[in-house]
């Protein structure tokens, strides 16, 4: 795909949702990391699920981590890994509280340092929370940049740097949110709806597929 097709692309993006957002339910930089934190392996259905009974109850790191480890478990046994997930909760918080004044950092190393917060749910903490322009890069982005022909490459880092490169700086603070949805509604992983899709003519992607008779 060329730098033309790629501005095009996110033109029609952006046309589509002007002010795209996470799917992900959060009033403050904390829950967003927690609910970022909860969503590995999850979706964010059953994880918004979770979080609207945890958080009225406990939303900052010194109420959560008074909370205690047995008593946040049964918040989040809905979740895939909900005990690891509820260990890395509990060190998350006491983290936060000892080295950062309870805050959220808004430096990536200290984010990365945090229990179960690797590189994509730093990104998504600093674009999402912090306006950064970064790009986190999960499975349907990945899948949408390698499909289409945007940003292919064999890993996520590759993936997350040809982005960094290629998309514009206008866009680049979007850029996450508008793949990431294309990737989990349009861009599908085992039928994608080429149909319905505002960038098929400019998608590498061959096999296009056709309209179901009963869509």
């Amino acid at each position: 795909m060329n730098q033309q097709k790629r501005l095009l692309m996110f033109t029609r993006l952006r046309a589509q949702n002007p002010h795209p957002t996470t799917e992900l339910e959060y009033s403050s930089p904390f829950e967003l990391l927690i609910a970022v934190l909860l969503s590995a392996q999850a979706t964010d259905v059953s994880v918004n699920k979770a979080t609207r009974k945890l958080f009225p109850i406990a939303n900052t790191p010194a109420t959560i981590y008074a909370l205690g480890f047995d008593a946040l478990m049964p918040y989040l046994q809905t979740i895939g890994l909900y005990r690891t997930k509820a260990k890395n909760v509990i060190e998350t918080c006491r983290l936060l509280l000892e080295l950062h004044d309870g805050e959220v950092p808004r430096e990536r190393e200290a984010l990365e340092a945090l229990p179960g917060v690797g590189r994509k749910t730093a990104n998504v903490v600093l674009n999402t929370a912090f306006g950064e322009p970064t790009i986190a890069v999960d499975t349907h982005i990945f899948r949408v940049s390698n499909r289409t022909g945007l940003a292919p490459g064999k890993t996520v880092e590759i993936v997350e740097a040809k982005l960094l490169k290629c998309v514009a700086p206008e866009f680049k603070l979007d850029a996450h949110h508008w793949l990431i949805l294309h990737g989990r509604y349009i861009c599908t992983a085992r039928t994608p709806k080429c149909w319905n899709c505002a960038i098929a003519d400019l998608c590498d992607f061959k096999q296009k597929t056709p309209q179901p008779k009963d869509a």
